[in-house]
């Protein structure tokens, strides 16, 4: 039998249909009791702050963004390795993004590159939990407080980690995270603002509730989507939908990886759905997830010890490291490999789907203009391969994957990794 594993397995609760059917019988797909559960729900799991649901994570940022009342023109620092969307949209919340050059190691911003990019018109950071392992928080937020700089955590891939034994979006004063298909919380999209203080989690929560609701085919389109994506990448009917395609273009050295993500562009006007409210029936399987969470992260835990023995003597190969005090959930588990595009053809060859970097090196994006200064280290980890772990893959799959990776590997016949370290 062909084998075939996608580089993305969504997490979805066994009941999904169920919630729907009874969200809809009810006649709250849009709007509804669920919402201000899941918030209260989301709310106790980040320490008792509040949680405001929204459209998407980037919406909770913008909002949040313009709770704060930054001055027009304010320095906001985000990493140089993240999601371009975020730096976006605090250039059409007036703010101007400054990259801050990130550790190669973690693939996270650190207090030193952070300082160093500041100037008087610094206002805030954004440290974002790149993959899902946490930042150093404790150093950032001294930081953070020497200079009287506002904190939001970028939680999106980090649902469920913690930093000395404290969950993710509970160091700063804010924090986003997602809900979208592919991220740990899966809600068929939408995001989650937490905030502090109180009065800046009322405007914010104003700001979400003064939005028109979403309309109803649009939800259904999301609710579809969402079943399309987790259908196609079953490793039973991937292999004959997606992956012949895939197949195909690497034998004509076409890359398909741009149809899969957004285009980078200008945010100005927002698309319309970023201004609409997070629907009921996406709140009540969210809530329902919650519930899954941490028995879903102790798997893909699981399946990433298992990947480190199976991969970790292998020359050329440098796997995930974890500093102390932190736990890493593995939204993606990116590797360091030699000669990364030959790899991922070797390995989809053999039926594995390998993800490369799917957030930008955002020094090197035209979007926002010449950088002030290079990000060697952000540059650097354009040589990782993201390494499917989800916890739906079986021992069998993932050995499977550990094997064409092992093998792609040794047929380049590699030299041993360079070191990485963080860039002075």
């Amino acid at each position: 039998m062909v084998t075939a594993i996608s580089r993305y397995g969504p997490r979805v609760i066994p009941n999904t249909m169920q919630v729907i059917e009874e969200v809809d019988a009810r006649g709250q797909l849009i709007e509804g009791p669920h919402i201000e559960a899941f918030e209260a729900a989301f709310a106790e799991r980040v320490g008792g702050r509040r949680a405001i649901a929204t459209s998407y994570g980037r919406t909770a940022f913008f909002y949040i963004l313009e709770a704060f009342g930054f001055p027009p023109g304010g320095e906001i620092i985000f990493p140089a390795l993240t999601f371009w969307v975020m730096p976006e949209m605090a250039r059409q919340a007036g703010l101007t993004p400054v990259f801050a050059d990130v550790d190669p190691v973690t693939f996270n911003v650190t207090a030193s590159a952070i300082e160093r990019a500041m100037t008087p018109k610094t206002v805030a950071v954004v440290p974002t939990h790149l993959w899902g392992l946490p930042c150093d928080m404790n150093e950032i937020a001294a930081v953070a407080a020497r200079h009287g700089l506002v904190v939001i955590e970028d939680c999106a891939h980090a649902l469920g980690a913690t930093y000395d034994g404290s969950p993710v979006g509970t160091f700063g004063d804010a924090a986003i995270f997602s809900l979208q298909t592919f991220k740990p919380l899966n809600a068929y999209g939408g995001g989650v603002a937490v905030v502090r203080d109180h009065n800046v989690a009322q405007r914010v929560a104003a700001r979400a509730s003064q939005q028109p609701a979403p309309g109803i085919d649009r939800v259904k389109h999301r609710l579809w989507h969402g079943r399309v994506m987790r259908l196609a990448t079953r490793p039973d009917i991937f292999r004959w939908t997606l992956f012949p395609v895939m197949y195909a273009c690497t034998r004509l050295h076409w890359s398909i990886d741009m149809y899969f993500w957004e285009k980078i562009r200008p945010l100005n006007p927002m698309p319309e759905d970023y201004g609409e409210r997070f629907s009921n029936v996406q709140a009540a399987i969210a809530l329902e997830g919650l519930g899954k969470l941490d028995a879903w992260t102790a798997r893909r835990q699981l399946h990433a010890r298992r990947m480190n023995v199976l991969l970790d003597e292998v020359p050329g190969i440098r796997v995930p490291s974890v500093p102390p005090r932190r736990t890493h959930v593995y939204y993606q588990y990116c590797a360091y490999v030699p000669s990364r595009d030959a790899v991922v053809e070797a390995c989809l060859h053999r039926g594995i789907d390998l993800e490369t970097l799917h957030v930008d090196v955002c020094t090197d994006l035209e979007l926002f203009g010449p950088a002030r200064d290079a990000a060697p280290g952000a540059r650097h980890t354009t040589a990782t391969v993201q390494i499917p772990i989800y916890e739906s893959l079986s021992d069998e799959q993932l050995e499977c994957v550990a094997g064409a990776v092992r093998d792609a590997v040794l047929a380049l016949r590699p030299q041993p990794a360079a070191a990485v370290s963080e860039p002075s």
